[in-house]
């Protein structure tokens, strides 16, 4: 029993807990150069947010140091130290703030405001939530009060993900959408309040002393307060969990009906939206070639209860006119989703285009015509006349150990010519 316990036993390779204790309350404070920092990670993670990027999002939550207030309001609460409580929740407020100020006034200048999957992300938080705040948080205070840190705290960072609820907070903001807001906030209030509670647990699990004594009557108090406050947490993020596993049932319902009932049997469907958040909700549909007399409509909904859609509208689009309104509507609005690093790419690689050559067939032909001509290097290179005047020429660059005899040039160069379509033809030798 004793080598299990000593399996499970946290004390082995803890750090002693007034260094802990000092580097807790070392990072809890907001000011200048953690400040410059959270403002900067905050711009970075609203940038990642704005172009729906990943590798900018997580890049933003390794730098942000907003975990040291909420970790030192954990160890406030577990310590029963209330002035590092108030300073750690002091603190919190100012980031917090600070945060809420610097994305709300980057999206309100970004000239893009459509809503990205990564933001939307955030403004739907559930129980899944909870669980990856709570055990993120444990992971992270049990590696700060190691004395070999290790590498568990960067991607503790990432997991719990304080910066982008926050960011999404000053999107809704910005674009006006109340509910964004709320559901971002509530998220960041999930995330900070479940990392400060697994932050207490473990306090409390490895006995770090009181600061202040306190009686058993308030101690009572605090443990029903603090019990309070995580119902007060939960029951929001279940009720949202069953609403996201209801949306997820009903959608695989209305897929599995139009499989069978429309796309087994030949009709091409060519345009779908579920309203699952409408009362009544609502499918539309549109097909092809496919026309549905009344009779035919109506043993379609009837058909709706056998694969469990209720309080469900089925309408099936069959005005062309309207319907092509629609689908270009959709193809703008999709064209528009394109990001300017998107936009960036291709131009780049047109530019590109330009100065490589991969015409093989016209490599094999050089070297059968002009077989002591290789090795030879061949492409596009700017010619600068003068500050004000540069143009592009197709140049063949030789290497063979005696010069091309004049007229063999001047036949290789009006060849090239032909074959490339330009004037700008030039052929030279270099030495090795």
């Amino acid at each position: 029993m004793n080598k299990v316990y000593e399996f499970f036993n946290l004390h082995q390779g803890e750090d002693s807990k007034e260094k802990v204790l000092d580097n807790v309350v070392s990072n809890i404070s907001f000011r200048g150069a953690n400040l410059w920092i959270l403002a900067c990670a905050i711009v970075v993670a609203s940038v990642g947010l704005n172009v729906n990027s990943t590798a900018v999002i997580i890049g933003a939550m390794l730098i942000s140091p907003l975990m040291g207030p909420i970790v030192g309001a954990g160890f406030a609460l577990g310590t029963y130290d209330f002035d590092l409580l108030k300073k750690s929740l002091k603190n919190l407020l100012i980031a917090t703030l600070v945060s809420l100020l610097v994305s709300f006034v980057y999206f309100l200048l970004s000239p893009f405001k459509e809503t990205q999957s990564e933001l939307l992300a955030r403004t739907s938080p559930n129980i899944y939530d909870v669980l990856i705040a709570f055990f993120g948080g444990l992971v992270g205070v049990i590696a700060i009060t190691r004395v070999e840190k290790g590498n568990p705290i960067p991607g503790v960072a990432i997991a719990t993900a304080l910066m982008p609820p926050l960011c999404t907070a000053g999107y809704g903001l910005a674009v006006g959408n109340i509910s964004y807001f709320a559901g971002a906030l509530y998220l960041y209030t999930i995330n900070c309040f479940f990392i400060c509670i697994s932050t207490f647990l473990i306090v409390k699990l490895l006995k770090y002393p009181k600061v202040k004594f306190v009686d058993a009557g308030k101690e009572k108090r605090i443990t029903r307060t603090v019990s309070f406050l995580i119902l007060v947490m939960l029951v929001p993020s279940f009720y949202l969990a069953y609403v996201l596993l209801q949306e997820k049932k009903y959608s695989q319902n209305v897929e599995l009906f139009v499989k069978n009932e429309f796309v087994d049997k030949g009709y091409t469907l060519i345009y779908e939206k579920i309203s699952f958040n409408s009362r009544p909700k609502k499918v539309e549909l549109a097909f092809l070639d496919k026309r549905f007399s009344n009779v035919e409509l109506a043993q379609i909904n009837d058909r709706l209860e056998a694969y469990k859609i209720k309080d469900t509208e089925l309408h099936i689009r069959q005005d062309s006119t309207d319907l092509k309104q629609d689908i270009l509507q959709e193809i703008n609005r999709q064209s528009y989703n394109v990001s300017e690093k998107d936009f960036t790419i291709q131009n780049l690689r047109k530019q590109l285009s330009g100065y490589t050559f991969e015409d093989k067939q016209l490599i094999k032909e050089i070297t059968i015509l002009f077989p002591n001509l290789v090795p030879f290097s061949i492409g596009k290179q700017l010619v600068v006349v003068d500050s004000d005047s540069s143009y592009h020429e197709n140049m063949l660059l030789y290497s063979a150990n005696k010069d091309l005899e004049a007229a063999s040039v001047t036949t290789l160069e009006n060849w090239l010519k032909t074959k490339l379509g330009s004037d700008q033809v030039r052929v030279a030798r270099v030495n090795r």
